[in-house]
């Protein structure tokens, strides 16, 4: 990850040089890049052998080599309008498929646009790893407490807070616990993922600032009551891209495009939050079921799948307002959220 923010180029056994198009520099070309398939498809792509596998990455040439503003035009949809992109481009047959992946993993952990050039010309060092490393990376079990504190917050002033560090991974997430924590009563839990924007900045465009508030005072609630809660707030900016992407999507947004489009155009899912780790959690803070402040059927999923224990979706919808009408819209037409 440090060396795709330097712009360094990633020799992954088994697969040609990918230099990250992105943080590249000086006078690089190639004859080819390494892409995602929504990207490939925004690119008409997706009508090509090659292409056609959804969610699979892409290798794809063009009529000309690409410079590094050629590679930088197709990597990021932003400049779509400014720079009209020079094709035609082919998809070509990819024998590294598990390599290529690890590469798009870790430029979308890196918060980088998930764009390669395969094989340029005059790339520098490059830095050695396996596909498996990634795997290694993301590996939810290795991730411990670190810390305990208690901490008053505005909604319960006997709060305690937990954090959690992996040896593998740059982020820490937190649990702040509210209420005494008991084997009889089963928890409210709420799995927020950072914004930046919506919780600190007080954005309008997404409902996130809110939702946080809103569901450290249904915690205190339940403390009042006996119960107890928790708030497993996890450091996985626009649900799992990244705050540069991020960005990059309300961009997009500002052009027409929805959440998911805007993603997508990126090549970036547009779910790519870490459950497994929010799972690892709570199993580390003892708890085996919860009650789930949720409007997304797919969160209940996810969590269910990776071995939570859901006794409850407890609904947490908020009003709306003229700036995130159409997100929030979005959430529930395309991603099946109950609002």
């Amino acid at each position: 990850m440090d060396a795709l923010r330097h712009g360094w180029p990633l020799a992954i056994e088994g697969a040609p040089l990918l230099q990250p198009v992105e943080t590249a520099f000086g006078e690089l070309a190639g004859s080819a890049m390494l892409i995602s398939a929504t990207r490939a498809a925004t690119l008409k792509l997706a009508n090509q052998i090659e292409a056609a596998a959804p969610r699979q990455p892409v290798l794809m040439r063009g009529a000309d080599r690409f410079d590094l503003p050629a590679a930088l035009a197709v990597a990021d949809p932003a400049l779509d309008m400014a720079n009209p992109l020079k094709g035609p481009f082919k998809a070509m047959a990819l024998e590294w498929e598990e390599q290529a992946r690890a590469a798009l993993d870790l430029a979308r952990l890196a918060g980088v646009l998930p764009a390669f050039l395969v094989d340029p010309e005059n790339a520098g060092e490059a830095v050695a790893l396996n596909a498996a490393d990634v795997g290694a990376f993301t590996d939810a079990a290795r991730l411990q407490i670190a810390s305990r504190a208690r901490l008053p917050v505005a909604a319960a002033d006997d709060a305690r807070i937990v954090a959690f560090r992996s040896p593998d991974d740059t982020r820490e997430h937190v649990a702040l616990i509210i209420g005494e924590q008991s084997a009889d009563r089963i928890p409210l839990v709420r799995l927020h993922s950072e914004c930046l924007t919506g919780d600190i900045l007080g954005s309008l465009k997404c409902d996130c600032g809110p939702q946080l508030a809103a569901a450290l005072q249904a915690m205190a609630q339940e403390a009042d009551k006996g119960g107890w809660g928790i708030l497993l707030y996890m450091r996985q900016e626009g649900r799992g891209i990244g705050i540069i992407n991020k960005l990059r999507a309300y961009r997009l947004q500002d052009q027409g495009f929805d959440t998911v489009d805007a993603n997508t155009r990126l090549g970036l899912p547009d779910e790519a939050r870490d459950f497994p780790t929010a799972a690892r959690m709570l199993e580390l803070l003892s708890v085996g079921e919860i009650r789930l402040m949720t409007n997304n059927p797919a969160k209940v999923a996810a969590l269910a799948a990776v071995g939570v224990s859901i006794a409850e979706r407890v609904p947490h919808a908020l009003p709306d307002n003229p700036h995130n009408a159409h997100y929030l819209a979005t959430k529930r037409d395309r991603s099946g959220h109950l609002l």
